[in-house]
């Protein structure tokens, strides 16, 4: 389920999908950890719900975007960062990220590319039903992984859950999904 892209030198991608305060982050960073260890070149992209600010007031690139600049870069020898005044889908940032072998991303939940699905309580079942391409499960200790394949219903043919904790079992599997992804390319 992770091959998408991996035929044309495109990176797989994985989105981690949860509620507020459901572990994505945390997940997202020990994968990226786990993969880079590993070798993979990881990239991270994250939705961001809320209006959010990477540029403070009284910068050089703060200073442009007040006088109107749609976009500004920063570059130093070893980092670059652009930041545009709007907003970009999901496969346009993607299409950014052509040198990375692995591309998590956090949010975007209603994507079509393999999801982990974070799930803290039994209130949060519903994000089942929303998503779509479901590579995993992650429950909380108040929600068995039974209970939400059984809530994937047909669609649950081979979705492994994991327990919030269990972050090596769950790396490992999809190393394993990532390595027969590589070798079918």
């Amino acid at each position: 389920m992770l091959v998408k892209g991996m035929a044309s030198r495109k990176p797989v991608v994985l989105q981690i999908a949860g509620y507020k305060n459901s572990g994505k982050t945390t997940l997202a960073e020990y994968l990226v950890r786990y993969f880079s260890a590993r070798g993979l070149k990881v990239g991270v992209i994250k939705h961001d719900g809320h209006e959010f600010d990477v540029d403070h007031a009284g910068t050089d690139s703060w200073r442009m975007t007040q006088a109107g600049a749609a976009a500004v870069a920063i570059a130093s020898a070893r980092r670059t960062a652009v930041i545009e005044e709007q907003g970009r889908s999901l496969d346009e940032l993607l299409a950014r990220f052509g040198e990375a072998d692995l591309v998590i991303v956090e949010g975007f939940k209603r994507e079509a590319y393999p999801k982990i699905v974070m799930l803290r309580s039994p209130e949060d079942l519903s994000l089942i039903r929303e998503c779509t391409g479901i590579a995993a499960v992650v429950c909380w200790e108040a929600l068995h992984a039974s209970d939400a394949i059984q809530e994937l219903g047909a669609a649950a043919a081979g979705v492994p859950g994991f327990k919030l904790g269990e972050s090596a079992r769950l790396a490992e599997w999809l190393a394993g999904q990532i390595g027969d992804a590589q070798h079918k390319k």
